[in-house]
């Protein structure tokens, strides 16, 4: 297997840890869970920085992914 197919795969892991706590979040916003979606910020901004610490996503887009899902959960009453 090629080197480059193997970072393929590694950064498609973290990018899919990222999205699928995004989908957990998004579920508990529309359900009104408030409490549960911001449990979930630790984990986002965990799998975030290690992706970009990784080379996965850019330093700023991980620093712009807080900052909304942050942001959104604040708002959100």
């Amino acid at each position: 297997m090629r080197k480059s197919e193997r970072a393929r795969l590694r950064n498609l892991k973290r990018k899919e840890a990222i999205r699928r706590v995004i989908r957990q979040i998004r579920k508990y916003l529309t359900a009104g869970q408030k409490a549960e979606a911001a449990a979930l910020l630790p984990q986002l901004a965990k799998a975030v920085d290690k992706a970009a610490a990784r080379g996965a996503i850019h330093q700023n887009k991980a620093a712009r992914l807080k900052a909304r899902w942050m942001k959104l959960i604040a708002q959100a009453a």
